[in-house]
């Protein structure tokens, strides 16, 4: 799926002075397969940038195409299904439900679509440290654990870009190192792209091309 953003200005940045390399006000195409660094200051708009592309913001001037298709045309039913199939987010608040176990967290989203089987999640969740955690309760988490959790949950649905809104900033080195590994993993699996936003980390991994904002 190629996405555009054809000079896209987000409302609540129009006032910020933005650089000319800057994807606001810009023609910027990601285009599939991509993996894509996207480097910005705080308050830059990485957020705005992750709630846009998923359609969950509106409030911007210029227009976002997915295969030349304006994003605002989509219906309610037409989103659930791109968010099902298409994109998968790891959002920067994480968006996981505290009262429910790790188990609970990311059964409700692999049981849309059947992508991981237990034992396959089980393994992942070892991967990353957490194996010993099924069981516990989201909200006792540490903030690095639930990290890995919400990269894991996103992992679990078929998608041909996966946005991550700074998925490592309560993470040390080692252990972004292997969540990367992960997301390459399942990205290549699927031919899909991500775009990973930071705060200048490149995290020494490989990028087809940087983006700023």
């Amino acid at each position: 799926m190629k996405i555009i953003f054809d000079h896209i200005m987000p409302e609540p940045l129009a006032s910020i002075a933005h650089s000319a390399e800057s994807i606001w006000g810009n023609h910027i195409e990601f285009n599939p397969g991509e993996k894509i660094l996207l480097n910005a200051s705080s308050g830059k708009g990485k957020s705005t940038f992750t709630m846009t592309s998923f359609g969950l913001r509106r409030d911007y001037r210029g227009t976002v195409t997915y295969d030349g298709r304006d994003i605002k045309t989509f219906t309610p039913d037409e989103w659930a299904l791109i968010r099902q199939e298409k994109i998968s987010v790891v959002f920067q608040d994480l968006q996981l439900f505290p009262s429910l176990t790790v188990a609970e967290n990311l059964e409700i989203k692999n049981e849309l679509s059947k992508v991981y089987s237990e034992r396959e999640l089980r393994e992942m969740l070892d991967l990353l440290g957490i194996g010993d955690k099924w069981d516990q309760k989201c909200g006792l988490l540490s903030m690095g654990q639930q990290q890995r959790l919400a990269i894991i949950r996103a992992l679990s649905q078929p998608f041909e870009l996966l946005i991550m809104d700074e998925p490592f900033s309560h993470l040390d080195e080692e252990n972004s190192q292997k969540c990367l590994t992960l997301i390459h993993k399942r990205c290549d699996e699927q031919n899909a792209g991500f775009v990973l936003t930071t705060l200048g980390d490149s995290h020494n991994t490989h990028f087809d091309k940087e983006l700023k904002l």
